[in-house]
Formats: C-alpha cells, structure tokens, sequence
C-alpha cells in the first residue's frame, strides 16, 4: 500500500539516423510492397546505388542516388532524402526521396500505352452453358 509512483521521463526521441540497410528503406518508401521483394530486386541485380550494384545489406546515406530497373526496360532515378527504418504513412514516406526520372519519350510512352491497353483486354473465356448450346445447334444446322 506504501507503492511509490515512480519519476519516469518520457521517451526519448531515437537518435537521428545516418545509415539504412537498402531493403529496409527500399519498403518503407513503398518503391516495393515489402522488404522481401526488395531484397530479390537487390540481388537480381535491379537496384544500383551510384551506378553501382547494390546487395540488400548495403546501408543507405542522405543523397545517395538509386537506379531501379522496373518491367519493360524503365529505369526509375531516384536521390535519397530522408533515412527511416520504420513504416510510417506513405505522405511522409514520399518525403525520403526525391524522384528525378526523366519524363519518358514521346515513343516511350506510346509504347506503355499500347502494354496498358493490351493488359486491360480481358482474356477470352470458356463458353458458358448458354453458349455452349447455341453453338451446338449452329453446329448441327451446318451439317
């Protein structure tokens, strides 16, 4: 009954970080959906670091500038700007990077529209029963 409340300070504030493994700041920058995904590109060879190869654990400063290689031969410029190793909302998040890719070529983007249109096409399907009766009865009118 004689309990002390005790004097705790509040928490203190993480020390200012100057160093992050690629991975890690790779997905809480959303450039990946997660970490394991960023470490395949690290190690397929589709992310540089200042024109250079990058594995997972290569650790990160401010102002480092990263190529990432994306489907369909986009390469992705972007200069680090802020380190975090935690997720936090994806508005702060875009505020670690900056991304400098240059805008794409008139041929370029003719080219991605084509590559959306032909991604929207849904693929054809097997007849459904209705279908399947109709062309029979075409079938058989035929013979």
């Amino acid at each position: 009954m004689g309990m002390m409340a005790r004097a705790s300070s509040p928490p203190s504030p993480p020390p200012p970080l100057d160093r992050v493994r690629i991975d890690v700041w790779l997905d809480v920058t959303c450039l990946f959906k997660t970490r394991s995904e960023a470490q395949r590109a690290c190690n397929g060879g589709k992310v540089d670091v200042n024109d250079q190869r990058a594995k997972p654990h290569r650790e990160l400063r401010i102002g480092e500038t990263l190529t990432i290689s994306r489907p369909h031969g986009i390469k992705q410029k972007v200069v680090v700007r802020g380190l975090a190793e935690n997720h936090i909302p994806k508005a702060q998040a875009r505020e670690l990077y900056e991304d400098i890719t240059p805008p794409p070529t008139p041929e370029e983007q003719a080219f991605r529209d084509l590559l959306r249109h032909a991604r929207q096409t849904p693929p054809p399907s097997a007849p459904d029963k209705r279908a399947r009766r109709l062309l029979r009865q075409m079938k058989e009118r035929d013979r």
